[in-house]
């Protein structure tokens, strides 16, 4: 069994004991986080979500990603400018689906 749920503007499909990586929230490690937002749960589509159902997460970790670098180059204008971007996020496991 699997949910769809929504964290961050974005969706994720999630099992249980699955470990996932979202956008940055504010929780400490070891803290529960409750989604509402459930779009799918159970072979039953919700309008737009499930009523009742919610997916419960831990928080494994908090940290940031590999460093991209950017560069930004005009030709012919002795132009260059360099910069990197760590995007941080969260790792969640997790730890019950709720049907509703």
């Amino acid at each position: 069994m699997f949910a769809v749920i929504a964290s961050g503007s974005k969706q994720y499909r999630v099992k249980l004991n699955d470990e996932i990586y979202v956008e940055k929230l504010n929780s400490q490690v070891g803290e529960k986080i409750v989604f509402d937002k459930v779009y799918f749960v159970n072979n039953t589509f919700g309008k737009p979500f499930v009523k009742g159902a919610s997916v419960t997460c831990e928080v494994l970790k908090q940290g940031r990603q590999k460093k991209i670098n950017v560069i930004k180059h005009i030709s012919q204008k002795h132009h260059l400018k360099k910069y990197g971007h760590r995007q941080p996020y969260t790792k969640l496991k997790v730890v019950a689906i709720n049907h509703g």
